[in-house]
């Protein structure tokens, strides 16, 4: 694979702009309800323009739902940088290290629970969220297959792989938020993985 072009400068200035706003939301939204919480609540609190705003967004939605689009390339960069030789099942769940990273963090915990909440009690949002997630597997299954040597359009093995993996990743978040959280994420979802495991 060829390596990666370096970020630069202005993407990352971009990214950490991104990341500010998204945590001043995410406090609004817990503190107001995602309903009650307008943009000009949110470029009021930023102390910038709504056309500030939209240069980093496109919509509130966008806001609470970007993460995935940050998970998305860290799972591909992480999926990436595993051994050539390690069972590809291996390898997806050593990538989803970022998003147990992500639910383990204590200083963010209480905030990212708030923020599954908020998914979970709006629909469009939750509409969103799948149609971020199926980006992943699409992004994911392109890396699979390129693992495997499977890069026909015609092969489902690619796909396949990256939902289940997915699919196993969701209902161990599921399990472990709607739980006390007294069990370790990355057990809840190594747990998950091994009903799954392929033979």
């Amino acid at each position: 694979m060829q390596p990666r072009q370096p970020i630069s400068v202005r993407e990352r200035a971009r990214n950490a702009m991104r990341a500010e706003l998204a945590v001043l939301a995410q406090d609004l939204f817990a503190d107001k309800g995602y309903e009650q919480t307008t943009i000009e609540d949110l470029v009021a609190a930023a102390g910038i323009s709504k056309r500030t705003f939209f240069r980093y967004f496109t919509s509130k939605e966008d806001l609470v739902l970007g993460k995935h689009d940050v998970w998305a390339e860290r799972l591909v960069e992480a999926f990436a940088a595993r051994p050539g030789e390690e069972p590809v099942w291996e390898s997806l769940r050593k990538a989803f290290d970022v998003v147990v990273d992500y639910f383990t963090d204590e200083t963010q915990l209480s905030r990212a629970l708030a923020m599954e909440k908020v998914v979970q009690d709006n629909p469009a949002l939750g509409a969103g969220e799948l149609e971020r997630i199926s980006r992943i597997q699409d992004q994911l299954a392109e890396f699979i297959g390129r693992r495997l040597d499977r890069r026909s359009a015609a092969d489902p093995r690619p796909a396949a792989l990256a939902g289940a993996a997915l699919s196993c990743l969701i209902a161990a978040k599921n399990v472990w938020i709607a739980g006390d959280q007294s069990k370790p994420f990355g057990e809840v979802l190594d747990d998950a993985m091994a009903a799954l495991t392929p033979t």
